[in-house]
């Protein structure tokens, strides 16, 4: 083999190296890429999150289904304390979910959402949610977790969602990685409105 063809097999070998770093690295970012794209589109049902709610409240009303799931790797309840609400576009709506931890030992939760149909998730806003951060329970512990939400009212001028009458939001929990953290007494005092079985 002369050294004019060692060379080109060497490029070739580089450049295939090269590709494979390429996709691994495109496979890592390709998640929170995802959810970005998600979250700023509300592709998928995906919910927003605003810092507050719209100046603007119509007459126009929607209802608002709740849905609650716990994956089976953790033995929790969870519920909705309510099943249904009807709004006014931009007015900002506080409701609550149920969860108690059925289980042994303290265990970590964290929630995953979406709203159906899919078509509206660009106009369902969070101010505040029990899904922006992990939520730890004490053996036998139960809470009370609010959520505060609008439909934005820009919502009117999307023809693709001008026949939309009735919004579910749904939750699901999972068992967290990160595990049990070490001070629930802490988290209790931080989230007002929470009722413990223990009380």
């Amino acid at each position: 083999m002369d050294e004019r063809t060692r060379r080109r097999n060497r490029g070739f070998l580089i450049g295939l190296l090269g590709l494979a770093f390429g996709m691994v690295g495109l496979a890592y970012a390709s998640v929170p890429l995802y959810s970005l794209f998600c979250q700023v589109t509300g592709f998928g049902g995906t919910t927003q999150r605003a810092e507050k709610a719209p100046d603007t409240v119509l007459d126009r009303t929607v209802t608002v289904r709740f849905n609650a799931d716990v994956n089976t790797g953790l033995p929790w309840s969870f519920r909705p304390n309510q099943r249904e609400v009807t709004v006014k576009l931009g007015e900002t709506v506080l409701v609550s979910y149920h969860a108690e931890n059925r289980g042994k030992e303290p265990l970590t939760g964290t929630a995953v959402f979406n709203v159906t149909p899919e078509k509206t998730g660009a106009y369902f806003n969070k101010i505040e949610c029990f899904c922006f951060t992990e939520q730890v329970l004490n053996p036998g512990e139960a809470v009370d977790m609010p959520v505060a939400f609008f439909v934005d009212p820009a919502i009117v001028n999307d023809r693709d969602a001008e026949d939309v009458k009735t919004i579910t939001l749904s939750y699901t929990f999972f068992r967290a990685k990160t595990g049990a953290a070490s001070s629930t007494k802490e988290r209790t005092a931080a989230r007002p409105g929470e009722t413990g079985a223990t009380n």
